[in-house]
């Protein structure tokens, strides 16, 4: 079973600037990452998930995300379900006014007092889920949780990090005599053991299409890595094997 960095909740923040509310989800996603939950939490840049960025949707997709959105129209939890996986919660500010009563923030660059109110809401409730999350036993095969757990403890501010540098693993493979590295791979291969996949063509085929979800492979290559890729894949498949 790979050696798996520590588990930590990735926060993607809604990125729309036309609307106080959009404000409002990147303050309060802030606030989480650097003072309330800083060694629990890492930041997910939507715009470069969106672009393609592999390392973010890699963590999306193996780790608990929590989704914060302005509006209804939910661009930050659509795009990490399109793209990676179902967020593990989601919150929409518009939302979560109306639930505390506060009054609509004004402002976009500087949030007025009902603004920095809806902040101070928000990152309540992240933080919440947070400890949610964290406290239960969260599955990257199933993308579900159970059994909570809640801790108060105080943690260090720090500064915000994002997913990009928050250890997903990688493994490197040979292909036609230069090192690929290669994203989530180690994850890759044990979801696919825990999921009975056996040695044949069509595990080989399966392992590079979600190779290529989190990795850009050159065409002309594809085969190469393909092979490589199962050739690493029977020799983790037997060493599980003689674990088991």
């Amino acid at each position: 079973m790979p050696e798996l960095p520590q588990k930590k909740v990735g926060i993607i923040a809604c990125s729309g600037e036309e609307l106080p509310e959009g404000t409002v989800t990147r303050l309060a996603a802030l606030k989480v990452l650097e003072k309330l939950r800083p060694s629990d939490t890492v930041t997910i840049c939507l715009p470069l998930f969106l672009a393609g960025g592999e390392g973010d949707r890699a963590f999306a997709k193996f780790y608990p995300t929590i989704a914060v959105d302005g509006c209804d129209k939910r661009c930050a939890y659509r795009a990490t379900e399109k793209y990676s996986n179902k967020p593990a919660a989601g919150i929409v500010i518009k939302d979560l006014i109306e639930k505390h009563h506060i009054q609509k923030p004004q402002g976009t660059r500087r949030l007025d007092a009902a603004g920095q109110e809806a902040v101070a809401a928000a990152a309540e409730e992240i933080a919440t889920k947070v400890d949610e999350l964290l406290g239960k036993a969260w599955s990257r095969r199933q993308g579900t949780f159970a059994e909570t757990s809640q801790s108060d403890q105080p943690q260090e501010e720090v500064e915000a990090t994002c997913s990009c540098g928050s250890g997903i693993p990688i493994q490197k493979v040979q292909v036609n005599g230069q090192e690929l590295s290669l994203v989530a791979l180690p994850l890759i291969f044990q979801n696919l053991f825990q999921l009975g996949k056996t040695l044949g063509n069509e595990t080989g085929h399966e392992i590079m299409e979600m190779v290529k979800i989190y990795n850009s492979i050159d065409s002309s290559v594809e085969a190469d890595v393909e092979s490589a890729v199962f050739e690493a894949y029977t020799d983790y498949y037997r060493q599980q094997e003689v674990k088991a």
